[in-house]
């Protein structure tokens, strides 16, 4: 299951996945971020106080998001994959260093090239980060 990350096309400094908790291939998957607190973006964001930024909870989820689509097996993966469009995306908190993120995303659609996908990040039960995300492939 969590070969299914290495189809990320993300360097490892900007990969929030790590790893695959469950994943029904083209339909759905649970991923985990572990937030350790040596990453380079908690310096500035806050200077004493470090939190993850919510863009950043959004780019986890279109990275799950992603693997879940591309898991398909019944369709070639899509070269080029890539975040274009955020809709109902409400950031309702936020993670600190030590806290594991839990995202879940869902394929709702697909249209050609497009992809259509709900997720959601989750702290210890409580909802962090709710959106609908639309990627697009391409050629490479």
């Amino acid at each position: 299951m969590n070969a299914a990350l290495e189809r990320l096309p993300h360097g490892p400094e900007f990969r929030f996945l790590d790893r695959m908790v469950s994943l029904e291939p083209g339909v759905s998957g649970v991923g985990e971020y572990a937030l350790r607190g040596d990453e380079g973006f908690l310096r500035g964001h806050f200077p004493g106080d470090p939190m993850m930024p919510g863009v950043l909870l959004l780019e986890a989820a279109a990275q799950l998001a992603g693997v879940v689509a591309q898991s398909d097996p019944a369709l070639v993966p899509l070269p080029g994959l890539k975040l274009t469009a955020i809709r109902a995306a409400k950031i309702l908190g936020t993670a600190r260093p030590g806290d594991v993120v839990v995202l879940h995303a869902r394929v709702t659609g697909r249209m050609g090239p497009l992809i259509q996908a709900q997720a959601t990040a989750t702290l210890r039960g409580t909802l962090l980060l709710q959106c609908e995300v639309t990627l697009a492939g391409g050629a490479a």
